[in-house]
């Protein structure tokens, strides 16, 4: 009993953090729209794309996956939220936070509280905007469908009771 009330108090502490860097990523985008953007032109070299040489986070890639991003694998629930180049992973047994780079393909790097690796490394194979698929080193892939800023993803598992 107190394993399943532990698992589900961590998915809803991961729940409410992947809603306030979604929310807090979705405000700051428009208060900040253009003012970062010179700055960054400026301090590049002509003809340099910003991703190359010691693998930056700023690539269009990154840009891509912020927000929140919710599905289901192997009928559990999966929420992946993306803010300013750190991601926070959070599924039914676990929480993992980490960053996010692109050095040539876009890649999460993360480290899960209970020290499970499935979902440690993995690779974004597409995201069009509205599904993104990312491929873990273990294998697992997860297809997520894009949340709405600050929303709750629905089909999410109920918290248990006594």
């Amino acid at each position: 009993m107190r394993k399943v009330l532990r698992a589900g108090v961590v998915a809803v502490a991961g729940l409410v953090t992947a809603v306030a860097l979604t929310g807090c990523s979705s405000d700051s985008e428009k208060s900040d729209s253009g003012k970062g953007a010179d700055a960054s032109k400026s301090s590049q070299a002509p003809g340099d794309s910003g991703s190359s040489g010691g693998g930056g986070d700023s690539g269009a890639g990154t840009a891509a996956l912020e927000g929140g991003w919710a599905g289901k694998t192997d009928g559990k629930a999966v929420i992946l939220s993306v803010a300013s180049g750190k991601a926070v992973l959070v599924t039914e047994q676990q929480a993992c936070t980490g960053t996010v780079q692109d050095t040539g393909k876009v890649m999460l790097t993360l480290k899960c509280a209970d020290g499970d690796t499935r979902r440690t490394t993995g690779a974004i194979e597409s995201n069009d905007g509205k599904t993104v698929v990312v491929s873990w080193d273990s294998g697992t892939k997860d297809t997520l469908a894009k949340t709405a800023p600050g929303a709750l993803p629905s089909g999410l598992p109920d918290l248990p009771t006594r």
